[in-house]
């Protein structure tokens, strides 16, 4: 139940930087590649500030650097393929895809030997239902397909490994903290030979400061989720949250006018989520 909360919480405060990184993305104020190197930023100075707070929340173990250096390759793989995937590909594709990886994530769960009561899968199939109906009312393009679908199927692993890490060795503050460290050098080369941006600029306008700094913060309160709850859980109550605070936003994400069609979706939610805090 506290891992669903923590999701919600986590998701209200991206759906708000989503609002304006993809006003500013689609003026080409901003490169994409800027809005993640934003975001990584900021989730690393929070991850730095809990560690300064509380020394005693960053504990990395060595027995974790087989996981690790793996999760590590495929999170720099998965950074690079996403961001392409999301330029080149439509944005319904990419979403109605990406449902992909709840049942996926079900399936690996159960194999790492989560015990997952009956409840909880019941929401996830609702969930995944629920999106799949949502994105399939539009038009699906090839374009990027490919990108997305290995991107889907990939962040079944990264995400596996990230619970099992936690789960098994680190704490989430210095997982997290040096995969952000990693990501961030990774995002900053993107971002200024990709993109030829100068993200330090970026980091001096309020307008970009309040885009990222919630996504920022929104990425390290969902970190946190993981620790209460299988992962496949998890990614479906994040995945039904971004959702629902769209819908409710009033955010034309879907462009889907119709309201009783929303109410509809956003009650399915709501079942889906009550059957996931049933474990």
């Amino acid at each position: 139940m506290f891992g669903i909360i923590l999701v919600f919480i986590g998701t209200l405060f991206e759906e708000i930087s989503d609002s304006i990184g993809k006003y500013k993305i689609s003026n080409r104020e901003e490169s994409p590649y800027t809005l993640v190197f934003l975001n990584f930023f900021w989730g690393m100075i929070f991850f730095i500030a809990i560690v300064v707070w509380q020394s005693s929340a960053f504990v990395f173990k060595m027995a974790s650097l087989p996981t690790f250096v793996l999760r590590a390759i495929l999170e720099i793989i998965q950074l690079y393929v996403s961001v392409f995937a999301l330029v080149e590909a439509d944005r319904t594709t990419f979403s109605f895809i990406r449902t992909v990886t709840i049942p996926l994530l079900l399936l690996a769960d159960v194999f790492l030997g989560y015990k997952i009561s009956l409840f909880p899968v019941i929401g996830i199939g609702v969930i995944t239902l629920v999106l799949l109906i949502l994105f399939s009312r539009h038009e699906i393009k090839k374009r990027g397909i490919g990108l997305v679908v290995f991107s889907a199927v990939n962040a079944v692993l990264t995400i596996s490994l990230f619970k099992y890490d936690i789960t098994h060795f680190n704490s989430v503050v210095a997982e997290q903290m040096s995969i952000h460290l990693i990501l961030l050098i990774s995002s900053f080369f993107l971002a200024t030979f990709r993109g030829k941006e100068n993200v330090f600029i970026f980091l001096t306008k309020p307008i970009f400061l309040l885009q990222s700094v919630p996504v920022g913060l929104g990425g390290v309160i969902t970190s946190f989720a993981y620790n209460y709850g299988a992962a496949s859980v998890i990614t479906a109550a994040k995945r039904s949250g971004a959702i629902f605070w769209s819908l409710l936003s009033g955010r034309q994400y879907f462009h889907e006018k119709n309201i009783v069609f929303k109410i509809l979706i956003m009650i399915l939610l709501v079942i889906g989520l009550v059957f996931l805090v049933m474990n």
